[in-house]
């Protein structure tokens, strides 16, 4: 159960800004410990205040009119902050404030920010990058609920402590939304959302200041798994008993030798496939995450594939026969236990093995493999480009060959 609020109201005479016998009067808001300072738009004769009971001494006229007007202004204040309860909504000296202000009205909140963001992107971001987003707003609300036992939050309150805070809660196991812990970069890139939400926050005015100033996003470098060509030989040559896996084979193979993403490769049709400057086929098509153009020569095994399939796809657009993205990944781990593969075969392994093994490990260079994967950056390319110890090997014995003809030529005085 949440500790309750400590909440307080008191009145503050400002002796030091009185003038010719005057003194301002404000009134200080306190929520567990934390303050807020209120001017009532009030002066009164100094010499009336009453430091024992915080009010006006006497029954002067001015004493019954200032004291009516406090008693007034501790009734909404009170009532401020019940309604703030009522509403589920974070209780902080500057909600109190706001809301008997009548002012809360025109600050947004963390999730008016996330509907304004979701329906202005649904237009510009893929399918798959607002579906992200939604994840991580499904947490935030979670977050609000268990954690701040509130159903959102003004963005004037979020600060660095708000987002230390849910990173942390990120890190633990909250059910029913996963089944397994987070993992670093999984945790890293709902911050990074919640970053780009602050961040359009700021452009709109919405928010004075970015909590993210001082926080660093920590992303762990990981391992990109991609297969030998010794693995991709040995899937592509096995025949396996029901042909839904031995066409799920086919279409991973064909990514493994094109670089396409699975949605790439369900996107392709025939019109894609085109002669190239070369006068060989070639695959034109736009990469769907980044909407870059993308022209790849088609390899004799990229398509064997398509010519294996040109019957049955005949009367369709659609140019392979792929199945749907769960029921091909969960045939893909058949795959591999049956081969006994350990490895994660997905459509991601698929492509970094065009990158590293199929291209990079036969010297295709970097840029061009750059272009092949539709990158927008040669930057991004470097990830993949992991080096075979196979042709690390073979470079540093082409290097000890000419090293050693060399050696031979000075000895024989050749």
């Amino acid at each position: 159960m949440k500790k309750p609020d400590t909440f307080s109201v008191a009145l503050i005479p400002l002796f030091d800004k009185e003038r010719k016998g005057k003194t301002p009067l404000y009134l200080r808001i306190t929520v567990n410990g934390k303050r807020s300072k209120l001017s009532l738009q009030r002066n009164f004769t100094t010499s009336l205040w009453d430091p024992k009971f915080s009010r006006l001494k006497g029954t002067s006229a001015e004493a019954r009119q200032i004291t009516a007007y406090l008693d007034e202004v501790l009734i909404q204040i009170n009532q401020a902050y019940r309604e703030l309860l009522r509403e589920n909504k974070i209780i902080t000296p500057k909600a109190i404030k706001a809301r008997f202000l009548g002012e809360d009205s025109l600050e947004k909140t963390l999730l008016q920010l996330i509907q304004y963001h979701n329906f202005t992107m649904k237009e510009v971001l893929k399918p798959g990058t607002l579906k992200n987003y939604f994840g991580t707003e499904k947490y935030l609300k979670r977050f609000l609920q268990i954690e701040k036992k509130a159903e959102d939050i003004y963005l004037s309150d979020l600060n660095y402590a708000f987002i230390i805070d849910f990173e942390i809660f990120l890190r633990r196991n909250v059910a029913p939304l996963q089944s397994k812990l987070l993992s670093n970069n999984g945790v890293m890139k709902h911050l990074e959302r919640l970053k780009k939400l602050l961040n359009l926050a700021v452009k709109l005015e919405w928010v004075p200041k970015d909590p993210f100033v001082r926080f660093t996003l920590r992303f762990e470098r990981t391992e990109r798994p991609f297969l030998s060509q010794n693995e991709v030989d040995q899937i592509q040559a096995h025949h396996f008993e029901r042909e839904t896996v031995n066409k799920i084979r086919d279409i991973f193979i064909f990514s493994c030798y094109t670089g396409l993403s699975y949605i790439d490769v369900k996107h392709l049709n025939k019109g894609d496939i085109v002669r190239g400057i070369d006068g060989s086929n070639w695959i034109y098509t736009i990469r769907q995450k980044t909407d870059q153009m993308m022209r790849i020569p088609l390899l004799a095994v990229a398509e064997g594939i398509i010519l294996k399939y040109k019957s049955e796809m005949q009367n369709q657009t659609a140019l392979l026969p792929v199945y749907s993205n769960q029921k091909t990944n969960t045939y893909l781990k058949e795959i591999a236990t049956q081969l006994k593969i350990n490895k994660n075969l997905t459509f991601h392994c698929a492509r970094h093995t065009f990158a590293t093994t199929i291209t990079l490990s036969n010297g295709v260079p970097i840029e061009t493999v750059s272009k092949l994967l539709g990158h927008s950056k040669l930057s991004t390319t470097q990830i993949y480009a992991k080096v075979l110890e196979k042709r690390i090997s073979d470079d540093i014995g082409n290097l000890k060959a000419i090293l050693e003809k060399k050696e031979q030529k000075r000895n024989y005085g050749g």
